[in-house]
């Protein structure tokens, strides 16, 4: 399973996963290795990113975007 980008969170998602009680974090352009754990699903406020899987195409995500990057997915 790769990469999921949903274009424009639908209203209802907020309330069914209580996006709205979430922490928010935030990073400054960088550059890193990284590993997926445990499924996590982001939602992006504001700028892009552009994620590498391993042996995989590059995903670009932007702002509006809600993300699930799978459990266990190594990216670049």
């Amino acid at each position: 399973m790769g990469i999921l980008v949903t274009s424009s969170c639908p209203e209802n998602t907020y309330e069914d996963l209580g996006i709205k009680n979430w922490p928010i974090w935030d990073c400054d352009v960088s550059y890193f290795d990284w590993t997926y754990e445990d499924k996590e699903i982001p939602l992006l406020l504001l700028g892009e990113v552009t994620v590498t899987p391993d042996r995989a195409e590059p995903v670009k995500c932007c702002e509006g975007n809600l993300v699930i990057f799978p459990a266990r997915m190594k990216c670049l």
